[in-house]
């Protein structure tokens, strides 16, 4: 492994990018800690976005008002201000109150306000999405579900949703996937993800153009993976007169 590394370092020089610096004890650990960051950060951020989007579809599509009418307005203003915004009023606000009221047992991590601002936003983007599904549900499977006596907690949850995310699952891969991307906004309050990692790297070294490919090569990996599982939780989730 050793060897194949040496030579495809040789090769990129040959091409005018020097690739040395992985071997420094310093750059690879970071560079190493950085990308398990990342890929923690997808995992929980998918994890979290989802469980947010299918509360907020089914308070929207409440035909209680006082569920849906502040459900409503959350995804309003949320997905129609930045990440790196909300992420900013989380970390610098939300977090410097809680510092006050509860000192160092305040709980929350810098990491843990990425998951919670990026599950927050895209969750808005994929309640849209399962709501589109929802009402695309047929009528008359909802008159069935009625006829069987299934109350209206019962419909939704066994009936609406999991049909609506047939229906919306490739928006919400789609939704995924900018996650995956989003979360190179943590490097703004210093979690140690591949793009701060490259960051600290590259102040001590002129391998900016190395370290960027890095990070656009890894976070084109990761969106290639989200992908593939979408694609094939699609086909495996296909219903017989839908689609092609």
């Amino acid at each position: 492994m050793s060897d194949a590394l040496h030579w495809l370092v040789g090769q990129l020089a040959r091409l005018g990018l020097d690739y040395g610096f992985i071997f420094d004890a310093y750059a690879s650990g970071k560079l190493l800690d950085g990308a398990l960051t990342t890929l923690w950060l997808c995992l929980c951020g998918i994890v979290g976005s989802l469980l947010v989007g299918v509360l907020l579809a089914a308070a929207v599509t409440s035909a209680r008002r006082w569920l849906a009418w502040p459900a409503r307005a959350f995804i309003e203003v949320t997905r129609n201000t930045p990440t790196l915004v909300q992420l900013y009023c989380a970390f610098l606000v939300l977090n410097m109150l809680i510092n006050q009221s509860l000192g160092s047992a305040n709980p929350m991590t810098p990491f843990a306000w990425v998951v919670l601002v990026i599950s927050l936003h895209k969750g808005a983007f994929h309640a849209e999405a399962l709501r589109a599904g929802i009402e695309a549900v047929p009528a008359v499977t909802l008159e069935a579900a009625s006829s069987l006596a299934f109350s209206r907690r019962q419909q939704m949850l066994q009936v609406q949703l999991p049909l609506a995310v047939r229906f919306a699952l490739p928006a919400l891969v789609n939704n995924l996937i900018d996650l995956v991307k989003m979360t190179a906004v943590a490097s703004a309050i210093a979690v140690n993800d591949i793009t701060y990692a490259s960051i600290m790297i590259w102040t001590q070294g002129d391998n900016v153009v190395e370290l960027m490919i890095i990070i656009l090569a890894y976070f084109g990996l990761l969106s290639f993976a989200v992908n593939c599982a979408g694609r094939a939780l699609e086909a495996r989730l296909r219903m017989p007169g839908y689609g092609h």
